[in-house]
């Protein structure tokens, strides 16, 4: 561990909560330099939805590898990207009656934000972004500006502007009507809100704290939003790509954004990239306007195309998706109610769960503890509260009853 400590810089942070050194990994699992294996319920912070090293994604990856495909270039056209633009058309796209133009922001879901919020700001002439408490869209300057937790916002080390925070779904715990807040400071002229440009929303809340927001309020915020000329910007980076079951998290709630941010998983094998997509309409960039040298890699686009095509071409994995999700939060539930007494909470939707403890404190407890275990999970929210679940969606039935029960003993063994 010496080389880490002596090189690495203090920003890490992972390695912090997991003092092992990582050698392989297969599926569900990650195996350290001497073979002691973990179940992996973090899957790359969601960027393994289909686990480590899937072995279709991973032959396809050789197969062009071992062909000399192109793996470097910039925005020109390729075989691969062009493979990659027909799977998402013909899997995604078409089925769901969408129509989104695709830009490659780079290579990540700050990229993707991003790229958004600048895209919103040239359509409209207007500089106002509103975005939502305990949300999180990045750590580059205007993805900080739209984020709530005051430690990362801090890091930025300059005021972050032109975006305005309104209360999340559930905020006030249904003592106010829905976007009460929202719609009055609109309507007001004496309010100081600018006219935004766009809103940005997550449809779950990941390193919020996995707050799940109602179909009926993502529902009311698309009425708004559509009714006063506002873009709409889904923030899917963490919960898209089957997460919370459909291939789209906001999909239950049968709204349409204007544009959707993605990253993470739509890569499929844990490769580096980013989309933006946009209504046809909003594709007004200039050539080169917004641009980057990692804007597509082309080794991501085969294993992209791959998963599209192995996984999204019937319901199945959505199916299974939604039962373990709802097998999951059923022994969380039972797990808070019998500390009730503490104040645990259950929450969540689909593969995406969380299990909220009194403090930060407790549930970094309950995190350490099931790393002895052989689990790993980490923590979100403000201040650290929830421990935060994301197993690859491709984990097994036994694997999440592994799973649930050293997620039982750790907290047994932190609360007693």
């Amino acid at each position: 561990m010496s080389i880490f400590e002596k090189l690495e810089s203090q920003v890490r942070s992972y390695s912090r909560g997991w003092p092992v050194v990582f050698h392989r990994a297969q599926g569900s699992w990650l195996y350290t330099e001497d073979e002691k294996p973990y179940l992996d319920f973090f899957a790359g912070a969601g960027a393994l939805n289909y686990g480590h090293n899937n072995p279709v994604l991973k032959q396809a990856l050789l197969d062009y590898i071992s062909s000399d495909g192109v793996t470097h270039s910039l925005d020109m056209h390729t075989v691969a990207k062009r493979d990659f633009l027909n799977a998402l058309d013909e899997v995604v796209f078409g089925p769901r009656d969408l129509h989104y133009k695709v830009t490659f922001p780079g290579p990540g879901g700050a990229n993707a934000v991003e790229a958004a919020l600048k895209l919103a700001r040239k359509v409209t002439g207007k500089e106002a972004v509103i975005n939502f408490t305990n949300a999180f869209h990045g750590m580059t300057l205007g993805a900080l500006s739209v984020t709530g937790n005051s430690m990362k916002r801090g890091g930025a080390g300059i005021p972050l502007v032109h975006a305005t925070p309104m209360p999340y779904a559930s905020y006030f715990g249904g003592a106010y009507p829905d976007f009460l807040y929202f719609e009055r400071l609109l309507d007001d002229s004496g309010s100081g809100l600018n006219e935004p440009a766009a809103v940005i929303v997550e449809t779950v809340q990941g390193e919020g704290g996995i707050n799940a927001a109602e179909l009926d309020w993502l529902r009311s915020l698309d009425e708004i939003c559509k009714r006063r000329e506002i873009l709409l910007i889904v923030d899917d980076v963490q919960m898209g790509c089957g997460r919370t079951g459909p291939f789209f998290s906001f999909e239950d709630a049968g709204i349409k954004p204007d544009m959707i941010c993605l990253s993470k998983s739509i890569g499929g094998y844990g490769l580096p990239l980013a989309l933006t997509l946009i209504r046809p309409d909003l594709d007004v960039w200039a050539p080169g306007e917004h641009n980057g040298t990692f804007r597509g890699i082309s080794p991501a686009f085969v294993t992209a195309a791959e998963a599209l095509r192995t996984f999204w071409t019937d319901d199945s994995l959505e199916k299974s998706t939604r039962a373990k999700g709802e097998r999951v939060g059923a022994v969380l539930t039972e797990i808070a109610d019998e500390h009730a007494d503490l104040g645990l909470v259950a929450k969540g939707r689909g593969l995406a769960r969380g299990l909220e403890f009194p403090d930060g404190e407790t549930a970094d407890k309950v995190c350490a503890a099931a790393f002895e275990r052989g689990l790993l999970m980490e923590t979100s929210g403000p201040d650290g509260e929830v421990a935060k679940l994301l197993p690859p969606l491709t984990v097994t039935d036994d694997e999440v009853e592994h799973g649930l029960g050293i997620i039982k003993e750790s907290v047994a063994a932190t609360l007693r």
